[in-house]
């Protein structure tokens, strides 16, 4: 079976998600959407795909399954119809910016009998996926303490800021689900300390650009998270978990690992600067076990729930920096 797939949104990730798909001989793109005509024929052009209107391709019979990638006050909206609809979806992060239309989104989705996968890309990246199995075949013990550093090259322009829905909802949101994904357990306490030390404008627009977060899981389990808008030196991307028989740890990519010795020290390549070029292989990963999920009927992840659980810990996060106070979930 050649899953038959429509792609509503040809901006930046949609236009990722498509190679991904072309790479894909279990899939091909029959149709794409996009509010701006000309974004939507250059993509559908350059894929051997149609163009067509959202409603076309939710009621296509020539389409299996959808993928989501318009911005985010339309996924709700999108995922219900597509699930009424019969189709299979997949939606970038997050479902919505609120946590009560997302519980709605999901009792349609769960009432419809519907597959729905939400875009955390980090869990497919290769580096990552070694480390979460190196803790499940035991190599460091039973999983203590996680540390996430995840930090940006520089802030994006303030009109994204506007519409983002905070720090918390947009960028830590990733590293909320992957503290879940290798803590094992799910979160009881958040405590946030945030700051705007990159652009006064940030803060004019009522959000942070840095902040460290501690995650504690009811056992006693700890995660920290740490982000930063600005990172001069690249794409800061690192995760090292602490077990009680050792330590697993994953470090920032480069182009290359060659590294230059002469009189003036130790040169290296520097950091990917861009979430475009580090998560490539993730994102290709994330969209061939969607494909195949649908098609060998297997499980899908991440869920909805895991889009749910990881939103609930981005409000208690902003809860917690504005109240300065821990915040139990």
């Amino acid at each position: 079976m050649v899953l038959r797939l429509g792609l509503l949104g040809a901006g930046r990730i949609g236009k990722v998600h498509a190679g991904a798909i072309a790479a894909n001989p279990g899939a091909r793109l029959v149709a794409v959407a996009d509010a701006f005509a000309d974004a939507a024929k250059a993509l559908a052009a350059s894929s051997g795909a149609e163009v067509r209107s959202a409603d076309d391709i939710m009621n296509a019979s020539d389409i299996d399954g959808v993928l989501i990638t318009t911005p985010t006050d339309l996924h709700a909206t999108m995922i219900e119809q597509a699930a009424r609809a019969g189709k299979a979806i997949f939606c970038e992060k997050p479902i919505d910016l609120d946590v009560a239309r997302v519980r709605n989104c999901l009792a349609v989705v769960a009432a419809e009998k519907a597959k729905l996968m939400v875009g955390f890309n980090r869990r497919f990246d290769p580096n990552f996926i070694e480390l979460r199995r190196q803790i499940d075949i035991g190599a460091i013990g039973d999983v203590e303490m996680v540390s996430i550093t995840s930090r940006d090259p520089g802030a994006p322009p303030a009109d994204y800021i506007k519409r983002s829905g905070g720090m918390f909802r947009d960028m830590t949101i990733h590293d909320f689900d992957m503290a879940r994904f290798l803590l094992g357990e799910e979160i009881a306490t958040v405590y946030a300390s945030a700051s705007v030390l990159v652009d006064p404008e940030i803060g004019k627009l009522g959000d942070f650009d840095s902040a460290s977060i501690v995650l504690t899981t009811a056992s006693g389990k700890i995660a920290q998270i740490s982000n930063s808008r600005r990172a001069t030196y690249g794409y800061d991307q690192r995760i090292e978990v602490h077990g009680s028989k050792g330590l697993v740890s994953a470090d920032n990519l480069r182009a290359t690992n060659v590294e230059v010795a002469n009189a003036e020290g130790y040169r290296r390549e520097p950091l990917l600067n861009f979430f475009m070029t580090r998560y490539t292989e993730a994102y290709r990963n994330e969209i061939a076990s969607f494909i195949g999920s649908v098609v060998d009927g297997k499980p899908i992840t991440p869920t909805g729930e895991d889009g749910l659980k990881a939103l609930v810990l981005a409000e208690a996060a902003l809860k917690s920096a504005q109240e300065k106070r821990v915040v139990e979930i």
